[in-house]
């Protein structure tokens, strides 16, 4: 049994930070990191993917305020958040995929990863 444990997230005012961490343990290692969110009422969508290169990709409407990182050589990774504003909320979630993606992962959209966080939420009041 994989565990995606993610950490952080909580309440700001709008144009605060945030950051929220994310870490799959063990020895397997995960050629895909991503973050995904749900507001409510809407789809879950791609937020950020990275590799184990540190490739990344962003979804265009957090491109310049998110950066998501990644400690080499670790399924341990970060998506700090800036510049937030209300429409960021929602729970967030952290996914990993040990080899569906592989070099693909910041190329394609990721619908089908293997491993799955519970979320942790972000709210951003007006």
């Amino acid at each position: 049994q994989v565990h995606v444990e993610e950490s952080g997230g909580g309440s700001v005012q709008s144009g605060g930070s945030l950051r929220v961490s994310c870490s799959v343990p063990g020895d397997t290692p995960m050629s895909c990191m991503a973050w995904f969110r749900q507001a409510e009422g809407k789809e879950r969508e791609e937020v950020a993917a990275i590799d184990r290169k540190g490739q990344t990709k962003y979804t265009e409407s957090v491109k310049g305020r998110f950066t998501i990182s990644r400690d080499a050589g670790t399924n341990t990774i970060y998506l700090e958040m800036n510049r937030l504003t209300p429409e960021d909320t929602a729970m967030y979630y952290c996914a990993a995929d040990r080899m569906h993606y592989g070099y693909q992962c910041t190329l394609v959209p990721l619908r089908d990863m293997d491993y799955w966080g519970r979320g942790t939420l972000v709210t951003i009041s007006s």
